[in-house]
């Protein structure tokens, strides 16, 4: 409890300051504020349905609708506001991430900006992607290097293979409220640290990416009530940080931009890219990518923004 509750303090500390960003769609607020005086980012998200609770389910319009009003109707169609009884264990009205004390890098992630498509040929990336991302290694994902040595978060770890060269942790996403199955979003963090995103995975790495993946399979699907194509397995790139994961969620799951084009690509679509490719040292480092990148970022305003010019 005592932990708990020490967060909670935390949280009650938050002064606002500004709206960084708001998604409609998403029904997520991000909010810049300070905690004794340094700044902090409060991310507030409406919580999903917790279908799989047929007892909830079954009492959601008797008892869990506490006030209703009718806006409009019209012959069949009827439309109303309304307030929900909330429950903090089966019924949470909201889910609240807190980032203190935080950076620039991340109030300008978090911020509402505009985005560009980017087309990285082999030599751009070489030029300014490579150099950019070993300033984002060391002490930037220590967080990262926690989670791999069981210093934080080891109670979540869903599943582990030690290996150090071909081993993996697997656990929850903060972004999952571990609760609704719709939305499960697990990471599988790999424990070598000679891969920091796709751009360093050749041919030599299929046997490796074939094993994690179908480790992966087996692992929530023993798990969790699911079957292997109700899972999406995929990368990010550009990731958010540079030490490989791959990302694992229920297809039902509705992700956004974190799943759309310029951002995700199956892991199957990986490795057959791979084999597809003419010789063993051939890799993706030596191939043109496309992303989506926004202007709010470093990587766009100290880098890309001098080539693509507008």
């Amino acid at each position: 409890m005592k932990e708990k509750e020490g967060s909670l303090g935390l949280f009650q500390q938050f002064k606002f300051v500004r709206v960084l960003h708001h998604d409609t769609r998403a029904k997520s607020l991000y909010l810049l504020g300070t905690i004794q005086s340094q700044d902090a980012i409060a991310i507030i998200e409406k919580t999903a349905f917790n279908v799989q609770d047929d007892l909830l389910m079954n009492n959601l319009v008797a008892s869990s609708i506490e006030d209703i009003r009718m806006l409009d109707k019209n012959d069949v169609y009827h439309w109303y506001m309304a307030v929900m009884k909330e429950d903090l264990e089966k019924l949470p009205g909201a889910k609240v991430s807190l980032i203190w004390p935080a950076t620039q890098t991340h109030i300008d992630k978090y911020g509402k900006q505009r985005h560009r498509m980017i087309t990285e040929t082999p030599e751009m990336y070489r030029s300014v992607l490579a150099p950019y991302i070993e300033t984002m290694k060391g002490d930037r994902i220590q967080w990262v290097y926690n989670i791999l040595s069981h210093k934080v978060e080891a109670d979540r770890i869903v599943y582990e293979n030690t290996d150090p060269v071909n081993g993996f942790i697997l656990l929850p996403n903060l972004k999952w409220d571990r609760t609704t199955m719709d939305a499960l979003y697990l990471i599988a963090i790999v424990h070598r640290r000679d891969v920091a995103s796709i751009r360093d995975l050749s041919k030599k790495h299929i046997p490796w990416l074939k094993s994690v993946q179908r480790e992966i399979v087996q692992a929530v699907t023993t798990t969790y009530p699911l079957t292997e194509t109700q899972l999406r397995i995929y990368v990010h790139y550009l990731p958010s940080y540079y030490h490989f994961h791959i990302h694992v969620t229920n297809v039902e799951h509705d992700a956004g931009d974190s799943t759309g084009i310029g951002k995700a690509i199956m892991l199957t679509d990986v490795i057959s890219r791979l084999e597809e490719m003419s010789d063993e040292h051939s890799g993706f480092a030596k191939s043109t990518l496309s992303f989506f990148l926004g202007e709010n970022s470093e990587l766009w305003k100290n880098g890309y923004s001098k080539i693509y010019k507008d």
